[in-house]
């Protein structure tokens, strides 16, 4: 069949009759079909990209709290070493501070002691003294009683301080 058979047999009564309602039936659907459907596809359409806007804000909005939240974390573990730096150097501080105090107290008390070995000393040397001149005096009484002469007296005397000095 050629070209020019097929067009002779085209009913061109019926063709005009099926373009008349294919187009009333697309006047039909655009007007009260497409223009709804249309509008329902644009405000879809809106809506997903309204949808894709948020997910983005959201997006950056994590982001953005991602990074405060490191910052903060930063900050913290900042913080914390300065605490620990801190305390290290108060307890380096407090061990300075007690050995110090220990010192001190040690050459306190070692001034103390030193002070009574001292006190005792002079006690001592009284004591000695005393003792010494109480023999003297018996020495000196017994000198006089015997009469001594001189040699016999500086012999006498050096024995006694003898006795003391040993004493």
């Amino acid at each position: 069949m050629d070209t020019m058979e097929f067009i002779a047999d085209i009913q061109w009564g019926n063709a005009l009759y099926q373009l008349l309602i294919f187009s009333l039936l697309l006047w039909v659907v655009s007007r009260w079909a497409l223009k709804p459907l249309l509008g329902v596809m644009k405000k879809r359409e809106q809506q997903v990209n309204d949808n894709l806007d948020n997910a983005e804000k959201n997006r950056v909005e994590a982001e953005e709290y991602l990074e405060q939240q490191r910052e903060e974390l930063k900050q913290a573990r900042e913080e914390t070493q300065a605490m620990i730096d801190n305390a290290t150097k108060m307890s380096e501080q407090q061990g300075k501070e007690i050995i110090d105090n220990a010192k001190e107290e040690a050459e306190r008390l070692k001034e103390s002691a030193v002070a009574d070995i001292n006190r005792e000393k002079e006690q001592a040397l009284e004591s000695v003294r005393d003792q010494v001149a109480s023999l003297s005096v018996a020495i000196a009484t017994k000198v006089i009683e015997k009469e001594l002469d001189e040699n016999e007296q500086e012999k006498l005397i050096d024995s006694y301080l003898k006795e003391v000095g040993n004493e």
